[in-house]
């Protein structure tokens, strides 16, 4: 599905956001702090894609999308279990 400037804005704003969410996080700064304090310096990364599937008015509101899809690296995992998140 080929994305119109609107959609593309809107995906930009929300990856943006998240980042902002976990670089702006005391959990996060204190669990980097707490490595530091062990002698390492955190280097970690965190992939997200993001799926867009336009909403069919005949899809019913608690359906849930179906093409989602986030793939993430062991070294991910490991910093989520840091962060107390769960991911399933």
């Amino acid at each position: 599905m080929e994305l119109d400037d609107n959609a593309k804005e809107a995906a930009r704003e929300i990856g943006n956001a998240i980042n902002n969410a976990v670089s702006e996080s005391e959990a996060v700064k204190e669990a980097i702090e707490h490595l530091r304090d062990l002698g390492y310096e955190a280097v970690y990364s965190l992939n997200l894609k993001i799926a867009l599937d336009r909403i069919d008015e005949s899809m019913e509101a608690d359906e849930p999308a179906e093409n989602i899809e986030l793939e993430l690296t062991d070294e991910d995992l490991r910093t989520l279990q840091r962060m107390k998140i769960k991911f399933e």
